[in-house]
């Protein structure tokens, strides 16, 4: 496996892609805002197919449009916490707007429509450069270096806003601060599994690592190792039988750590991890 470049290529990109996922998904379920997340998946195939449509750079797209909304979200503070309809809503008219930007597409007569559509939707982690690897790298350690900057403080602020405002921690920047991470990281991690399966990714591991590990920083570290064990295994299982995309190989394996964790975890569910005065 390790003989060919794109495997290669795959594995240095998804090591530092899943890590990036499971810290930022940790801090996206302790935080209860894994419908940002889902939101975030739908603005990246959108804002993908956009910039399809308009003949630029698909990437540019994705961490435009993720960024950009992340910040309109971080920016409505407690008023982006809309009902499910309202959300339902917004995320049907995303969905058919990037419909509508994948037929604009399809129109200029571009042979590769359909396979870009697919990529977006799925991912093309195999098909990744030793550019877009270098890419991915850099994205992913400055998402992860700004994190463990801010953990502290997000921590505090995540598990006890009033009181950590009444410390002098400035809640509203620091949840700013956290989607704009969370909007490059989806972006990148669009390019891996897709925007159809990234919430998984996002998600699944970090919630394990909640139920399994009590003290919040070693549950921190153990949703980064989960996440990047999902995709070296869904990496090896796609190779091994090539039927099977790598996207979904990855995802199945987050989702099974999951159920796995849930099963041998006696916590009620939703009870957070680690206690506030650990912050």
């Amino acid at each position: 496996m390790f003989a060919h470049e794109f495997m290669r290529n795959a594995l240095i990109a998804g090591t530092f892609t899943g890590a990036a996922c499971g810290l930022v998904g940790w801090f996206l379920v302790l935080r209860a805002q894994v419908f940002a997340g889902e939101a975030l998946s739908h603005v990246a195939f959108t804002g993908a197919l956009a910039a399809a449509a308009l003949g630029i750079d698909v990437r540019l797209g994705l961490f435009v449009a993720t960024i950009v909304v992340a910040v309109g979200m971080g920016g409505l503070g407690e008023r982006a916490k809309a009902d499910d309809v309202t959300i339902g809503t917004v995320f049907a008219w995303i969905l058919g707007l990037g419909a509508l930007c994948m037929a604009i597409f399809s129109r200029n007569g571009n042979g590769s429509d359909g396979a870009a559509a697919v990529h977006v939707l799925f991912g093309s982690i195999l098909g990744l450069s030793g550019t877009d690897t270098s890419l991915a790298v850099g994205i992913s350690l400055a998402a992860i270096a700004a994190l463990l900057v801010l953990a502290r403080p997000l921590l505090f602020s995540s598990l006890d806003p009033d009181v950590a405002a009444a410390q002098g921690v400035r809640v509203g920047a620091l949840g700013l601060g956290f989607l704009v991470i969370l909007g490059a990281t989806a972006a990148e991690a669009t390019q891996a599994v897709g925007a159809l399966l990234l919430l998984g990714l996002v998600a699944a591991p970090a919630a394990a690592a909640q139920r399994l590990a009590r003290n919040p920083y070693r549950s921190l570290a153990l949703a980064a190792v989960l996440a990047v064990a999902a995709v070296w295994g869904g990496l090896a299982f796609a190779y091994v039988v090539p039927r099977v995309p790598p996207s979904t190989a990855i995802i199945v394996l987050a989702a099974s750590f999951y159920l796995a964790a849930a099963g041998m975890d006696s916590r009620p569910h939703g009870e957070p991890v680690g206690r506030a005065r650990e912050a």
